[in-house]
């Protein structure tokens, strides 16, 4: 006996919501690694998001090998594709990460960006979330103004920047440790290139993870 069309359309309608998965695309520029211990963090937390599939992804490199050799950068991961700008359109929302350069995001970023004008153009990305996360030398490398500057490339595409404002809680106020990160987004401190980002930094990361994937979540629902 078939079963009544209201049936079928609940179990279509239910089946559809627990399939749908929402996109965020993590994309960074990372050269001694920080950026990238800090973007797997958030992947990790953005993943423990039920419904949310967080990818990540490089921007594409603008030096050349033997420059990089001289920087004694290590090699980039193996395991993070790179990214294309027409591949921005397949994502729900975004969380975009880079070390600071004179106070403003690495030039590989801004190079990206440069290259999704056909985007802007269109403004396909018009209303998706995006975070930023960074990684500074010191206190007066960029902690802030790094992302302060950043914003401008998420708005003129005219995405929704999301910030963490005070979200994380006493984390935010944490002054007996060195500690990146701000109302901006999540960031650690590089030193002379040896350190890595501690454990609250991580924390951290992770918890944009969650929070911008959340609202990317709420944001794409039909």
């Amino acid at each position: 006996m078939p079963l009544p069309t209201t049936v079928l359309c609940s179990v279509t309608f239910f089946t559809y919501a627990t399939m749908a998965i929402t996109k965020v695309y993590i994309i960074y520029y990372s050269l001694h690694k920080h950026v990238e211990y800090m973007a797997r963090e958030i992947q990790r937390g953005a993943n423990s998001i039920e419904g949310i599939e967080a990818t990540l992804w490089q921007v594409p490199e603008t030096l050349p090998s033997l420059v990089l050799e001289k920087m004694k950068a290590p090699p980039k991961a193996d395991d993070v594709p790179v990214i294309k700008p027409e591949q921005l359109t397949e994502a729900d929302g975004f969380l975009f990460g880079f070390p600071s350069r004179f106070g403003v995001m690495a030039a590989q970023c801004k190079a990206f960006f440069d290259s999704t004008n056909d985007l802007f153009e269109t403004q396909a990305l018009a209303g998706k979330p995006a975070g930023i996360f960074w990684s500074t030398g010191f206190h007066g490398g960029g902690q802030e103004v790094t992302a302060l500057t950043a914003i401008t490339q998420l708005a003129h595409h005219g995405m929704l920047y999301v910030p963490l404002g005070y979200t994380f809680g006493s984390g935010m106020f944490e002054i007996d440790e060195v500690k990146g990160g701000s109302s901006y987004g999540a960031g650690t401190y590089a030193g002379d290139g040896s350190r890595k980002p501690s454990e609250l930094e991580l924390q951290q990361a992770f918890y944009q993870g969650k929070y911008v994937s959340e609202i990317t979540k709420k944001l794409s629902r039909n």
